[in-house]
Order: structure tokens, then C-alpha cells, then sequence
């Protein structure tokens, strides 16, 4: 795997950390969870910013879009409660689907 797929990859795994630093922060009135917020959207978007040079705009983004949301919703279903129905895994798995076949056919 590339380097830029590599930094891709850890760039949509930030995503995951500020969106769920960003519910935790209450509205930025909790510091900790705020500048984690900051901190993980900076290097979230430097990845993909670095990424996007190296990858297709379109397929760079979707994969990055694609391992951001699915890591937030398993968060949100592990650790915070969120439903976890059969049909909602589903979806998630046809989303990593759709990543998979982005980078197979990139």
C-alpha cells in the first residue's frame, strides 16, 4: 500500500476521532474533548489534503467520507448505544464495500 493511501486511511480514522470528540466537547464547553476536536480535524484534513494529490479528488474522498462514518457509527453503537439493528450493519458493510471496491479498482 502506498504512502498516500497509508496517510488516507489514518486521515478517515481522525475523522472518526473529531466527529466523536466533537459530540463529547457538549457544544465546545468541555476543553479536553474541544481540542482533541481541533487537533484530530487539523491532521484529518491534512491527510486527505495530502491524499487528494496522490488520489483521484472523487475516490480519495469517498474513502475517506466512507472509513470516517463507518467508524463513528460502530462507535456510536459500541460505546454510546446507538441502535445496532441488522439492517443498519448491513448498510455499514455495503459502505465498506464500496471503500474496498474504490481502492481495488483505483
Amino acid at each position: 500500500m502506498g504512502l498516500a493511501w497509508a496517510v488516507l486511511i489514518v486521515s478517515g480514522c481522525l475523522e472518526t476521532l473529531w466527529a466523536t470528540a466533537l459530540e463529547a466537547s457538549k457544544n465546545f464547553h468541555r476543553l479536553g474533548p474541544s481540542l482533541l476536536f481541533l487537533v484530530s480535524l487539523a491532521g484529518s484534513m491534512a491527510g486527505l489534503s495530502y491524499g487528494v494529490t496522490h488520489i483521484p479528488l472523487g475516490t480519495a474522498y469517498a474513502v475517506w467520507v466512507g472509513i470516517g462514518a463507518v467508524g463513528t457509527a460502530v462507535y456510536g453503537m459500541v460505546a454510546l448505544g446507538d441502535p445496532a439493528s441488522v439492517a443498519r450493519i448491513l448498510c455499514l458493510l455495503l459502505i465498506v464495500g464500496g471503500v474496498v471496491g474504490l481502492k481495488l479498482i483505483h
